[in-house]
């Protein structure tokens, strides 16, 4: 008789669905899966997550024989909770831009009004200098729109820690858990102490220092799922759970084309840009992940289909027809205002366009060099910071499309692998919690997705317009 098959769930609750995989936790084999939206905006009240976590968990077969169970989640969200547990207010997600001038305000209070000594003090504090998307903006944000509600907060807390705690047998607000890679985006821990830093929490809140969840480690076994038993692990935020998924390894850079892009590498290292371009996060496995992100990724290419009236199939066909720099044409892509740089209330902007570039292809080509381009400064700066780059993996939605593929390449100026289509942000989650199930001292060896390679010419000209264009305009 052979023996009983051992399996491990893993969770992404992200910004638009909560995804859930069962897999062997031995091997890594999908075993089944499921998914059920969120709902849209950028505030939301975190039990649409739960709701989403139970009708996702049906849809995967339910959770009964699984032995661990870890969760991965959206970062830097917003969940206050009382003294009783409750949530204050709906939680203000990573994408939320209300705090932009709290942010900008911190950074000037930590300098003594002067913004370079702020951003350098921020960066020598936690490796980051605040954004309107991390926690520590939004809780500022909080205290001086919502005094009310931010003298009732008695805990405050991340998505994926929210989830898990709701998920966990006797729970309290001291039980609270979260990891390094989720807690280095709060603002106010550093991945190069592994401390807190509650004088910026306190700062952040005008004098108010609410709790905040343990750090536990990477595999740590933080509690038991109710109903099933199941041992549950840390759990950690999205970037550094689609890492873990994909076994990403120091000197791999991993990009995300999805709701928001993202270049992150992994590097034994701490990082502190005091630009505030590159943020020194931390990953799941004790190692470091400098990241940057843009607001603007995968939704450049649907708002580029809808304008033309075309689906992603015939948008990839129209770029790839077009000459490489689009004639001069340069699609600024700040649709949704911008991170990376930090321009909040940007809009996004059409430069070069004449009759010769008055065409679908001229635009749709513009589109996918602009998405590109932005990202191909994030590989440069995080290189800036002495990072070494063997690797570049292409991720997310929009990493499926024939154009990106091919144009990558010359654009990122690095030949590009990229994985068949998966949930590599739960399927992290999943070999965290064999991880924490095996008690082993490394995650688990499971086999890794084959890798599509693509190479092109370097197209440095397409970086050199764009660059022209966004250093003229500001995308403003």
């Amino acid at each position: 008789m052979t023996a009983a098959r051992r399996l491990v769930a893993g969770v992404d609750t992200s910004t638009q669905a909560c995804k859930v995989v069962v897999r062997d936790a031995d091997t890594g084999v999908l075993v089944r899966s499921g998914r059920a939206p969120h709902p849209p905006g950028t505030e939301v009240p975190p039990g649409a997550w739960e709701t989403a976590f139970t009708a996702a968990a049906a849809g995967a077969g339910g959770l009964d024989d699984v032995a661990a169970l870890a969760v991965g989640g959206q970062q830097h969200g917003m969940v206050c909770l009382d003294e009783d547990g409750d949530v204050v207010r709906d939680a203000l997600l990573w994408n939320d831009v209300r705090s932009a001038a709290a942010a900008h305000d911190l950074v000037l209070e930590l300098g003594d009004g002067d913004e370079a000594a702020g951003r350098q003090a921020w960066a020598d504090a936690v490796g980051v200098v605040p954004v309107a998307s991390f926690t520590a903006t939004k809780l500022r944000w909080l205290a001086d729109a919502e005094p009310a509600h931010a003298d009732r907060t008695a805990a405050v807390c991340l998505p994926h820690d929210w989830l898990t705690w709701r998920l966990s047998e006797g729970r309290s607000l001291g039980t609270l858990t979260t990891d390094r890679g989720d807690a280095s985006g709060t603002a106010y821990w550093s991945a190069r102490t592994g401390e807190y830093r509650p004088d910026l929490l306190e700062r952040a809140l005008r004098g108010r220092r609410p709790a905040v969840p343990r750090i536990a480690g990477p595999a740590e076994q933080v509690g038991t799922l109710v109903g099933s038993g199941a041992l549950l692990g840390p759990g950690t935020g999205d970037n550094a759970a689609a890492a873990l998924g994909l076994a990403a390894r120091p000197g791999d850079v991993v990009v995300s084309i999805g709701t928001s892009g993202v270049v992150s590498a992994v590097t034994t290292t701490a990082v502190a840009d005091v630009t505030g371009t590159v943020a020194g996060f931390a990953d799941a496995t004790g190692n470091h992940l400098p990241l940057v992100a843009t607001l603007n990724a995968a939704r450049v290419l649907d708002a580029a289909a809808r304008m033309l009236g075309v689906d992603h199939a015939t948008l990839s066909d129209l770029a790839l027809s077009a000459p490489s720099g689009a004639d001069g044409l340069v699609l600024v892509p700040f649709l949704e205002g911008e991170r990376t740089p930090n321009l909040p209330h940007a809009t996004g902007a059409v430069h070069g366009l004449t009759l010769r570039t008055a065409t679908p292809a001229h635009l749709a080509r513009a589109a996918v060099e602009g998405l590109l381009c932005g990202l191909a400064d994030g590989i440069e700066a995080v290189a800036a910071q002495g990072v070494r780059i063997e690797r570049v993996l292409l991720v997310g939605g929009a990493a499926r499309s024939p154009a990106v593929q091919q144009l990558a390449p010359g654009i990122l100026g690095h030949p590009v692998l990229v994985p068949p289509p998966g949930e590599y942000v739960a399927d992290g989650a999943a070999r965290q919690a064999a991880w924490a199930l095996s008690g082993a001292d490394t995650p688990p060896d499971w086999a890794q997705p084959g890798l599509q390679s693509f190479q092109a010419p370097p197209a440095p000209w397409v970086r050199e317009r764009y660059a022209e264009v966004r250093g003229r305009t500001d995308g403003q």
